[in-house]
């Protein structure tokens, strides 16, 4: 279907949808004036009968009339804000699992607030997801009279930080939203009936809950509802994110700042190309061979197989990653600025030795690199609750993707006021000078007449550039950009007043309503003026809806030229054929609905690109994805159930039969019982009498599970069965954590090479998909066998003992001395479970890092590669 068709298609659909919930709407209302009548107590107690309700068999749909009629009436009694009809709507779709596309004033805030009550009614929790902490916290605390009303309980998590709402709490704040909060536990924070957080909040909660040795120290529950604001920015914008939780690794500052200096040094076009349209770049024969004399190095493929990898890193960073376009230098750090919200991006960091390298170009402290604990992209984690919904501005031009991927329709809500904003016809020009030359004598002229003006650029440095340029033509004027975010509230709040001029980034046009001062309508409303056209059009349209918010008058007009990166990289030959053929120079612009409609098509083809690129890769995140969903419900499954013992005691059985196979296999007086004495010994923890082995005839299986069990249930009696019962749990935890990180790194490994499986006429994803089940099933022997080898050689201390030799370990450490490692866990008044260390273990003991090369001689002794033996 063509995309005229699909839209025409989806404007049907919208309209029989629509129908639907005005009925629904009609039952709502016919309840207000009865709802109106409750005392604030029987107000108080709506949850409750509600909840009694759906444990007798009622639905949810059949609450809905009864329940938004409550949220509404608690709305006016407490914020004095009474919901639209339209608001109503917005909150049925909510509840239905759409996204609800909703103007910019149109109350989201508030819808929200209609469909959260409602889904969290079966005590399950409902959550709110928001793009930072600080529209966390003050929604919920904006809605928190509602729902306390109405005898719910909401809270909000932060990073490092979460509460819940309580008017008994007064606390010092400008905002009236940040006055009535209690600080929490995480986990009481998701025990709450309503939650407000982060996206990446949530996620992060999810990983490390997938982490915790105790069941008791999770803090989320099962994902069960969830409203995403800014839909389209977290679901799509954000989606292949990967969140990860991660610990430094080795440190290779000098080599980054060597091949950074070497980047520096080489040249485009010559050295190396530039993809555009791919974001990549790609070195020449030239550019490796220069490269290579600059290292001193005779072959970047050969011997350090990282170098290469370096370079090519240190090359992107030179010629892809502009300063104070999307990064900032902040405090000595190098700081990602959002390409969507021009905001900065504090604690993220480019992946896969990518930020180390922008940090030696700009010759900042390199931070380590690190290594991968838990890992999960905000596409995966969000597709994980029961029920999903959304809201934004700007959903329309994605409503594919967002069903394709979250199987979420989107359903476009009427605004309460006629929209009568005038947007006008692009402006094009042949050079970036003679557009902004156009767009300071549009901003002279309406300054003049105190027609307030907000003005989008795509970058902190074209921000900065323009503020330069209205400075010398004496405009007085505000600057929003990810350097001075700090008052972004001062300079928001001033931004609809009589003669106002704001310059800003993307900032600016999502989550950022703008009010009109006085006199403001009759001067037309707020004008905005886009500098340049972004490569999704709901980023132009999120700008353009700072204007006419609520039936306001208003006004919109981009300004582009033949220079800006969208039209020359993907229109530049049609647009620019038609100004040479009309015979426009540089002062005379091209004002047409058919130019307008050839860079929307120049979007609409950037934006299939981008969405085939991020199906794609979906389809890889799949495969993992599948995998951390086993790896995840095995260990939810041990902190569950408890007692692990029939596991290890199977995985310790194997072990020791995989041992004796070979002898077993031989007769009797030909076995080398020495050799295999030592092997169990070394797997045991203790000797084994030759006679056992000697004597067992035939049956040496046998004999070998017998003495396996003697030797278990001999450290069971040691330890004592209750606190043994601890340590299977955490051997296996431990086992399963340590060779997931290993399968993660290899995971990137594959991940990475894996496209190159094309040339040889192979589909990259069916061999990624090979290759991880392969991957999968080496992990599982591996870790089966590291359980095995790990239970029977652990100590048991008390907390106090153990610290003091930790210490005792780490003076050691500082004198120069080797000491043996170990792993210790120390909860309040419990011992502390000890892995043995390599000095502390029986020879023949595998190394403490539990991880042998796949090439190395096998631990047990058979002379055997360790793939070909115990790891097979």
């Amino acid at each position: 279907m063509s995309l005229v068709g699909r839209i025409g298609s989806l404007f049907d659909s919208n309209e029989g949808e629509l129908r639907k919930l005005r009925k629904l709407v009609d039952h709502v209302n016919a309840l207000e004036e009865t709802t109106a009548a409750l005392s604030d107590e029987e107000l108080r107690g709506s949850t409750a009968r509600f909840r009694e309700r759906l444990e007798k068999g009622e639905t949810h749909d059949d609450l809905l009339p009864e329940a938004f009629a409550a949220v509404r009436e608690a709305s006016k009694r407490t914020n004095k804000q009474r919901h639209f009809d339209v608001q109503l709507m917005g909150g049925m779709a909510l509840h239905k699992g759409h996204v609800a596309e909703m103007k910019t004033g149109e109350g989201k805030t508030l819808v929200a607030s209609l469909a959260l009550y409602l889904n969290a009614l079966d005590g399950k929790g409902a959550h709110l997801v928001t793009t930072n902490d600080y529209l966390a916290k003050t929604g919920a605390g904006w809605m928190g009279p509602i729902y306390h009303a109405l005898g719910a309980s909401v809270a909000y998590i932060a990073h490092e930080k979460s509460a819940v709402y309580d008017p008994a709490v007064e606390l010092e704040a400008v905002d009236w939203r940040h006055r009535h909060w209690r600080d929490i536990t995480r986990r009481e924070a998701y025990l709450a009936d309503i939650t407000y957080g982060q996206n990446s909040e949530f996620g992060f909660d999810y990983l490390r809950d997938n982490m915790v040795l105790a069941l008791e120290d999770m803090v989320q529950r099962p994902l069960h509802y969830a409203i995403v604001d800014e839909a389209d920015s977290i679901l799509i914008d954000e989606a292949r994110t990967p969140l990860i939780v991660s610990a430094p690794a080795e440190d290779a500052t000098d080599t980054y700042s060597r091949y950074a200096r070497t980047a520096a040094r080489l040249q485009q076009d010559v050295d190396y190309v530039i993809e555009e349209k791919h974001k990549a770049v790609s070195l020449t024969e030239e550019g490796i061979e220069k490269a290579q004399r600059l290292l001193g190095v005779k072959d970047l493929y050969t011997g350090d197989a990282h170098a290469i990898h370096y370079l090519d890193n240190a090359v992107k960073a030179h010629a892809l990653y502009k300063r104070d376009k999307d990064y900032i230098v902040k405090d000595g750090e190098v700081v990602i600025i959002d390409e969507f919200t021009g905001r900065q991006m504090p604690g993220r960091r480019w992946s896969d030795g990518l930020h180390q390298a922008v940090e030696a170009k700009e010759n900042v402290k390199v931070q380590r690199e690190t290594k991968t604990y838990a890992t999960i992209t905000i596409q995966n984690y969000f597709r994980m609750y029961d029920k999903l919904a959304g809201m934004t501005g700007t959903a329309a031009t994605e409503a594919e993707e967002l069903f394709k991927v979250y199987k979420l329709e989107v359903t476009m809500i009427p605004t309460h006021r006629p929209m009568i904003r005038a947007d006008h016809p692009d402006l094009v020009y042949k050079t970036e000078q003679g557009k902004w030359d156009a767009v300071i004598a549009e901003v002279k002229e309406r300054h003049t007449k105190g027609q307030p003006i907000l003005i989008g650029t795509t970058s902190v440095e074209k921000s900065q550039r323009l503020s330069d340029e209205m400075g010398r033509h004496g405009i007085p004027h505000e600057v929003l950009n990810a350097k001075n975010h700090e008052r972004e509230a001062l300079i928001i709040e001033k931004a609809g007043q009589k003669g106002a001029v704001t310059v800003s980034t993307n900032m600016a046009g999502r989550g950022v309503d703008i009010l009109l001062g006085d006199g403001v309508v009759d001067l037309g409303g707020l004008h905005v003026i886009g500098t340049e056209r972004h490569e999704a059009r709901r980023i132009d349209n999120q700008l353009r809806g700072r204007s006419g918010r609520q039936g306001d008058p208003g006004s919109s007009r981009f300004y582009s030229s033949l220079e800006d990166d969208l039209i020359r990289v993907f229109a530049s030959e049609r647009v620019a054929g038609l100004m040479e053929r009309l015979g426009f120079d540089d002062s005379q612009p091209i004002e047409s609905r058919m130019v307008t409609g050839a860079i929307t098509q120049a979007q609409i083809k950037v934006e299939a690109r981008n969405f085939d690129i991020r199906k794609r890769a979906l389809e890889f995140d799949d495969v993992l994805n599948e995998q951390r969903r086993v790896i995840y419900g095995q260990r939810r499954q041990i902190l569950e159930q408890g007692d692990v013992k029939e596991t290890l005691v199977e995985f310790l059985q194997d072990e020791a039969a995989a041992l004796a196979d070979r002898e077993a296999a031989l007769d009797p007086e030909d076995r080398d019982v020495e050799k295999l004495r030592a092997a169990l010994g070394a797997l045991l923890a203790r000797e084994i009498p030759a006679e056992r082995l000697a004597d067992a005839g035939v049956d040496l299986l046998a004999r070998v599970e017998e003495i396996v069990d003697e030797a278990y249930a001999e450290k069971e009696a040691e330890i004592g069965p209750e606190l043994m019962r601890h340590v299977e749990r955490w051997v296996l935890l431990r086992a399963i954590d340590t060779h997931w990180v290993e399968h993660l790194t290899e995971m990137d490994e594959l991940r990475e090479g894996i496209y190159l499986r094309g040339y040889g006429q192979q589909d990259p994803l069916v061999a990624y998909k090979s290759e991880s089940h392969r991957y999968w099933e080496e992990m599982n022997s591996r870790l089966s066998t590291s359980a095995a080898q790990m239970i029977l050689h652990v100590s048991v201390k008390p907390v106090e003992q153990a610290e003091q030799q930790q210490e005792e370990r780490q003076e050691r450490a500082a004198l120069g001395t080797a000491s043996a490692g170990g792993l210790e866990r120390a909860p309040s008044r419990r011992p502390a479970v000890v892995a043995a260390a390599a000095a502390g273990a029986p020879a023949g003991a595998p190394p403490a890092r539990n991880k042998i090369g796949r090439n190395d001689p096998c631990y047990c002794g058979s002379g055997k590669k360790y793939k070909k033996c115990h790891g097979r």
